[in-house]
């Protein structure tokens, strides 16, 4: 983050974050209080290493963080992280024609696992097939690596495709009151005109706003094309992850806090990683410059998809080859 990005943040929240000063103390500045909150997001050190860093009471930081983070979110979320709209999706669908030669395309689906501390008392309903204790972040990105719709807070023993149907976001694309645009005919053709699609794993559910790759280990080669171009669109989801857990180092460890708390961490990290996307978009990486690598499958979701949307699928399919 350079220093004027900095200046800026801290113009978008100092009115949240300032306190008022005591005839006993003098309250922690807000330009503290956000370099002590960026500095525990972007290395994931515990309260006591910023206690001997910053010389500030570990009651103190633990009090203020999540505060600020809340601030961060409050700030920043509605014009770094608005509600979609068509507009925004056509914008997307435009950035994967030209970045991934995916056509009608509006966004890539997938999930996260954000490690934990065991709550006291929750039993196992964080605890995930990984073997650990995790929050889940569900998020849809777009080819520029922005996050343009998330969920957070789910209980980390759920699949994502349970998590994905019970979210607003997933409850909205299938009600089909997500604002995604009419479908029209993809590019170069006079055929019918194809839905808007996000694509995603087999571990979801399909439907008409929702494409997955064919399932299955025997393929032929039609399909075995069209499940490599797919993924061609569906990594920048987890390039979106890769980059967010790089930058803000907090997500690569058991986080030691309240659960309350991790959501607004997350939020915190998720909206950040937008804002610097914005202000620094050289910071980036091209997918050019990312390796290509191949993404492990999931196993199949029960719910089987109607004849409809497999014939969707398959016009897809036939466009792509």
């Amino acid at each position: 983050m350079t220093p004027s990005s900095f200046d800026m943040l801290l113009e978008l929240v100092c009115d949240d974050i300032q306190c008022q000063d005591t005839h006993l103390r003098i309250a922690v500045s807000p330009e503290q209080r956000l370099v002590v909150t960026l500095r525990f997001l972007a290395s994931g050190e515990t309260f006591s290493s910023l206690h001997y860093q910053f010389r500030m009471g570990k009651s103190t930081i633990s009090k203020f963080v999540p505060e600020t983070c809340e601030a961060i979110w409050r700030n920043l979320q509605p014009q770094y992280l608005p509600e979609p709209t068509t507009s925004m999706w056509n914008v997307a669908a435009e950035g994967f024609w030209r970045h991934a030669n995916i056509p009608n395309c509006v966004g890539a689906l997938d999930g996260k696992h954000v490690r934990i501390k065991k709550p006291c008392k929750s039993g196992s309903v964080f605890f995930n097939y990984k073997k650990y204790f995790s929050i889940i972040l569900m998020a849809i990105c777009d080819a520029t690596y922005k996050f343009m719709a998330v969920d957070i807070g789910a209980y980390g023993q759920n699949n994502d495709a349970r998590v994905f149907k019970e979210s607003n976001l997933g409850k909205a694309l299938y009600a089909g009151t997500f604002m995604i645009p009419e479908p029209k005919p993809l590019p170069g053709t006079d055929g019918p005109a194809l839905p808007h699609i996000i694509v995603a794993d087999e571990a979801f559910q399909m439907s008409k706003n929702l494409l997955k790759p064919y399932s299955g280990r025997r393929l032929n080669p039609q399909r075995r094309i069209f499940n490599y171009r797919l993924t061609r669109a569906r990594r920048y989801v987890e390039c979106s992850f890769g980059i967010l857990t790089n930058k803000w180092r907090i997500l690569t460890t058991s986080i030691q806090v309240k659960p309350e708390s991790v959501d607004k961490i997350i939020q915190a990290c998720v909206v950040l990683h937008n804002f610097l996307i914005n202000m620094e978009p050289s910071g980036i990486p091209t997918m050019e410059e990312i390796c290509e690598f191949n993404l492990p499958g999931m196993e199949p979701c029960p719910v089987r998809s109607t004849m409809s949307l497999m014939h969707i699928r398959d016009q897809f399919s036939n466009y792509l080859n």
